[in-house]
């Protein structure tokens, strides 16, 4: 018997090959933790669960008895191996103290169960796949419900849905959060449709412009799916003919309408980093060079207003960026927090 077991998921949302792994680890350990991934993220169709709805249909999947053994902790997708790692870590660290045997739950689904090799002072307990059941279907699914056909929709998959989770389907298809998800999905499949008969799956390239001035950072409200709605730095695709400077300089006057000149710029570049983490993007492989700007403190705040694929621009404060961390496309929180320190770092770091 363990001290602890660890089980490491998305689980967007839960079915029964999640039971199966959380029932075993119960087995395994007195207490379990389960590492609820990706927390903290706006809707999106691949996200489309908060963790706290996600750890409640975890306890609802066991008995009650059992429920009382398991703790479900948030931790973010940092695009940061290291980082997350030590996250993971700092999350086990008040269950697991010095002498415990923890055990590490799961099985090698695809690449993206590489995580499980990140934790060699955890015994692994490696599975076989419980069931053909994937989260990825149940969100197709869902979410390619045709109106009034939910539930014809769902049958299929109803033996592998716990009462809750199926529960939490059904009542979500009647928010406004729903249809826009709904949006969303249909919009990124028919993006990748255009792109199905290329010989290679295409990568694309981007650009992101940070701007700073006096302890604000200048961010747009996106006009159009994906992620309309959410806050975002001004950026978009490079041109066939453009640099990446060039790119940042023209996106970042079409989307804020921010018109300083080139030179003035240049002077208050002060990095450029690229964010290429294969998962950052739900529009496919997008690979994003963001270029850092700071005018100072003594600069006046430069008149923005939105324009192009951008519904709104808007200065906003530094230290209000993390209690909006839940309404950032993609991975641009994240990239604010590069650049300005917005979370602290796990210990180790």
């Amino acid at each position: 018997m363990y001290d602890l077991a660890l089980l490491i998921g998305r689980f967007q949302p839960v079915h029964s090959g999640h039971v199966a792994l959380l029932t075993h680890a119960l087995a395994q350990a007195r207490r379990v933790l389960v590492v609820a991934g990706s927390a903290h993220q706006a809707r999106t169709p691949r996200n489309p669960f908060t963790w706290q709805e996600r750890a409640a249909m975890l306890r609802a999947a066991v008995p009650a008895a059992d429920a009382q053994r398991l703790q479900v902790v948030p931790v973010r997708d940092y695009y940061d191996q290291p980082r997350w790692s030590a996250a993971v870590r700092a999350a086990a660290a008040p269950l697991a103290g010095p002498g415990a045997r923890v055990a590490l739950v799961g099985h090698f689904k695809d690449a993206s169960s590489s995580y499980l090799d990140w934790f060699p002072d955890w015994q692994l307990v490696s599975l076989p796949r419980q069931g053909d059941m994937d989260a990825t279907r149940v969100r197709d699914a869902w979410l390619g419900a045709a109106p009034g056909a939910l539930e014809s929709a769902l049958a299929p998959l109803l033996p592998e849905l716990p009462p809750a989770t199926l529960a939490l389907l059904r009542e979500m298809a009647d928010t406004p959060a729903y249809a826009a998800l709904q949006q969303e999905w249909r919009m990124l499949r028919e993006y990748r449709a255009a792109w199905a008969c290329a010989p290679y799956p295409p990568v694309f390239v981007t650009v992101d412009a940070l701007l700073r001035c006096r302890g604000q950072v200048l961010l747009i409200r996106r006009a159009q799916a994906p992620g309309k709605g959410l806050l975002a730095l001004p950026g978009g695709f490079i041109e066939q003919r453009e640099t990446l400077w060039q790119s940042c300089l023209r996106e970042l006057a079409e989307e804020t309408h921010c018109v300083l000149p080139e030179a003035a710029l240049r002077a208050a570049l002060r990095d450029v980093a690229v964010f290429d983490h294969p998962e950052r993007s739900q529009r496919g492989r997008v690979i994003s060079h963001v270029h850092c700007f700071d005018l100072g403190d003594e600069a006046a705040l430069p008149h923005v207003r939105g324009g192009d694929d951008a519904s709104e621009a808007q200065w906003l404060d530094v230290a209000r960026l993390p209690q909006l961390e839940d309404q950032f496309h993609d991975d641009h929180f994240h990239i604010l927090d590069h650049f300005l320190q917005l979370n602290p770092k796990p210990d180790g770091l």
